[in-house]
């Protein structure tokens, strides 16, 4: 989902249809900071606001997403592809709340370990662990080489030092 192309689109149509931000924000009940942070691409809408956005704009909850106009020969096509994007978009949110509680988790066990006498391989561990999970979750999504190799790489790292912190 390209935050971008959605923002200009919102933008493109408002203005097609002469709205100001402020008159736009007004008939959703939101802030016009919120509009303007869509149209320059910082951050999508509630999904809430869909329908009712689409129906000020006068164009469909599919064009939103897809950000731009879409031939009826293509609809089929571009809402199973925003129907994927929304079910990565959601996967992304999750897996940002697990990695504040890792972070959380970790900042805990590392002030647990200036009081008690921890082995720093252990916490080298969870570090390996945290990146691991991270660059392995971005490929999930980016399917880019360079996060499967590094989340393995961390991987292996999780692997060796858990094998060490054991046998010694």
């Amino acid at each position: 989902m390209n935050q971008n192309r959605i923002g200009k689109f919102i933008a493109n149509q408002r203005k097609t249809k002469n709205l100001t931000q402020e008159q736009l924000a007004e008939k959703l009940g939101i802030t016009k900071n919120a509009v303007s942070k869509w149209e320059r691409g910082i951050c999508l809408m509630d999904m809430s606001l869909l329908k009712p956005l689409s129906e000020i704009l006068d164009v469909s909850i599919n064009e939103i997403l897809a950000g731009e106009k879409i031939k009826k020969e293509d609809i089929l096509s571009k809402s199973e592809e925003n129907i994927i994007n929304l079910t990565e978009l959601i996967e992304l949110r999750t897996m940002k709340y697990g990695i504040i509680g890792m972070c959380l988790f970790f900042i805990i066990l590392v002030l647990i370990s200036m009081f008690k006498e921890i082995s720093p391989v252990s916490l080298i561990s969870l570090i390996c662990a945290y990146n691991s999970i991270t660059f392995l979750s971005r490929y999930k999504i980016n399917k880019e080489k360079s996060d499967l190799v590094s989340g393995l790489l961390f991987l292996l790292a999780t692997i060796l030092n858990t094998i060490n912190f054991i046998i010694f």
